[in-house]
């Protein structure tokens, strides 16, 4: 350690305080986080690209520092949902230093590493006090049926109005019109537990027809409209 001849010469002034860093919540216990190891919990985070063309949700369950598991989810560029392929393989395993300051690719997949970063290592996690936090795999909880993200998707014009496209339930086929031509309700498909039952073996069109619902007034509407089609 090099001194400046300035500090060589001035007189040592004990220090008193020695109490250490606040101690944060993590899964169910109060830690005084020295080092990068002392870190554990689940956390999301939100992070988006530089051009704010889309934007990814990043939830990480970390161990002792490690990231033991990562779910990658993002939206609306198609360059990042390829990102997100290689992100998925380089997180696990590595310290959440380590990822901070690794390329993940995508500058939204970054982002949200950062936001993740400083959520964690301040306390504020999904499991800050939850006794022994959650296993893992507990990310895929956020996931709807048949392991899909949960998107909303609702295109407007001031000309036509509203259309839904897609929303927590599934895809959405026909949306349901009044009297006055207001949206009433719609009818969708769960496409993932439509896949999922493809994948067991039922027959395609049995598959799509078992996985159709309506939400709100659609038994009662006075028209219904595609739309994507009109």
């Amino acid at each position: 350690m090099t001194y400046s001849h300035e500090v060589e010469q001035m007189c040592p002034v004990a220090k008193g305080p020695h109490h250490g860093p606040a101690p944060i919540p993590e899964e169910g216990k109060w830690v005084k986080a020295y080092e990068i190891k002392d870190i554990s919990g689940l956390t999301h985070g939100v992070g988006w690209c530089a051009p704010q063309q889309g934007a990814c949700k990043l939830t990480l369950n970390i161990k002792d520092g490690i990231i033991e598991e990562a779910l990658v989810e993002t939206l609306g560029c198609s360059g990042m949902t390829h990102s997100a392929a290689m992100a998925g393989e380089i997180l696990p395993g590595k310290t959440i230093l380590e990822a901070l300051n690794t390329d993940l690719v995508c500058d939204a997949i970054n982002v949200a590493m950062r936001e993740l970063f400083k959520q964690i290592v301040y306390g504020r996690s999904q499991t800050a006090f939850s006794e022994g936090g959650l296993p893992i795999g507990a990310s895929l909880e956020d996931l709807g049926k048949g392991l899909r993200s949960m998107t909303g998707t609702i295109f407007s014009t001031k000309a036509k109005g509203v259309r839904y496209l897609e929303l927590t339930e599934g895809y959405i086929t026909r949306v349901a019109l009044d009297e006055n031509n207001e949206a009433i309700g719609y009818e969708f498909v769960r496409l993932g537990k439509m896949m999922e039952d493809i994948r067991k073996g039922v027959d395609a069109n049995e598959a799509y027809k078992k996985n159709v619902g309506t939400y709100g007034r659609f038994a009662n509407a006075a028209k219904y409209i595609d739309p994507r089609e009109q």
